[in-house]
């Protein structure tokens, strides 16, 4: 008759293998849907997210999760919630509309985790509300998009109106060419200049890692930093992908909508028609996205990738593991299927997340 510590042993056993076995069930069934999706081009849902100072955010339906490297090499990741209408409502599915109210609400929340993941960096203890209520928030926000439809609208505008004038040039369609070469000229020379900075060489370390998290989970591969390394840097959806086609779509609509004599109007128009031609852009870039299979646009979107280049570094192995902390928690919210109630803070020590 077997000895009961033997019963025992052997009982504890098969309660550890039973349980062993169905974790890795729900693993690969979560993995199987991934791998579905990336075969019919068509995932569930597109997430999301962009480098921040020592870390990445990553949105989804229900939360954004910011997750930063602080001095002590630990991890610390605030999950905010997100707008139920903009992300998971009406405003979500309708064309041309939701690029516009996304592209705000990500520019707000994307300004927002900036500060905080400088405060977290640094080890500061200010905390920085994800709205526009607050006045350092609304500034930078203010002062960001004033900055960057002057550089790449305005000034591009003014300088074609000046060259049409100093030249004597009478072809509308030479000034809006001179004018668009000038939009990329400022917008690749900025990517370009900045890249030489220290920070900003890190910054584009962490969009990397971003960007190879998120094309290991799309490609429905397991989300450890040795198996996203073997993605690429490169990614369809990038917010730099975005800028480009909206500089090309910009000089594409403005020959077709004309361009004012009167240099006032000129300027006017060309900060009046930003808005639509965002909105086309954000649905040029789903368009390009959803048919990566197809060659043709896999060599129209040629451009886009390369201009990641100088946007992205090849991340460090730590770089990966803070990219893929932000999507797991993004991912645990989405099979939660829940809003959070308010935002929460966490802190992983070195060691505690595993690969």
């Amino acid at each position: 008759m077997p000895h009961p510590l033997i019963e025992h042993t052997r009982a504890h056993a098969g309660r550890i293998g039973r349980r062993m076995t169905l974790a890795a069930r729900l693993s690969a069934a979560v993995l199987a849907r991934a791998q579905q999706e990336a075969a019919s081009g068509k995932p569930a849902y597109w997430y999301g997210g962009q480098a921040i100072i020592e870390g990445v955010m990553m949105r989804g339906r229900y939360v954004a999760a910011i997750a930063v490297r602080n001095p002590k090499q630990n991890i610390v990741i605030k999950e905010v919630p997100l707008n139920a209408a903009l992300y998971r409502g009406r405003a979500a599915r309708l064309p041309f509309v939701r690029g516009l109210v996304l592209l705000w609400d990500a520019l707000v929340l994307g300004t927002s985790a900036l500060m905080w993941s400088a405060d977290v960096a640094l080890e500061e203890e200010e905390d920085i509300d994800f709205s526009l209520e607050g006045a350092a928030g609304f500034g930078l926000v203010v002062f960001s998009l004033a900055l960057g439809i002057g550089l790449f609208f305005v000034l591009p505008a003014a300088a074609s109106a000046a060259v049409k004038s100093l030249t004597g040039l009478d072809s509308k369609l030479a000034a809006d060419l001179i004018e668009g070469l000038i939009k990329l000229a400022l917008l690749i020379g900025y990517i370009w200049a900045i890249g030489f900075m220290q920070d900003v060489k890190r910054l584009f370390g962490y969009h990397g890692a971003e960007h190879k998290t998120i094309n290991a989970y799309e490609a429905g591969a397991a989300l450890t930093p040795d198996e996203v390394d073997r993605y690429p840097i490169q990614h369809p959806r990038c917010g730099t992908a975005f800028l480009l086609t909206l500089v090309v779509l910009s000089v594409l609509i403005h020959i077709v909508t004309g361009r004012p004599d009167s240099v006032p109007l000129l300027l006017l128009s060309r900060v009046a028609l930003i808005l639509p031609i965002a909105g086309v852009a954000y649905e040029t870039i789903r368009f390009t996205a959803k048919h990566q299979d197809n060659p043709i646009i896999r060599q129209v979107v040629r451009p886009n990738l390369a201009l990641q280049n100088l946007t992205t570094r090849q991340p460090d192995r730590g770089m990966l593991e803070v990219g893929i902390a932000a999507l797991e928690r993004v991912l645990a919210a989405e099979r939660a299927g829940t809003p959070i109630p308010e935002a929460r803070i966490t802190e992983t020590a070195v060691g505690e997340s595993g690969d």
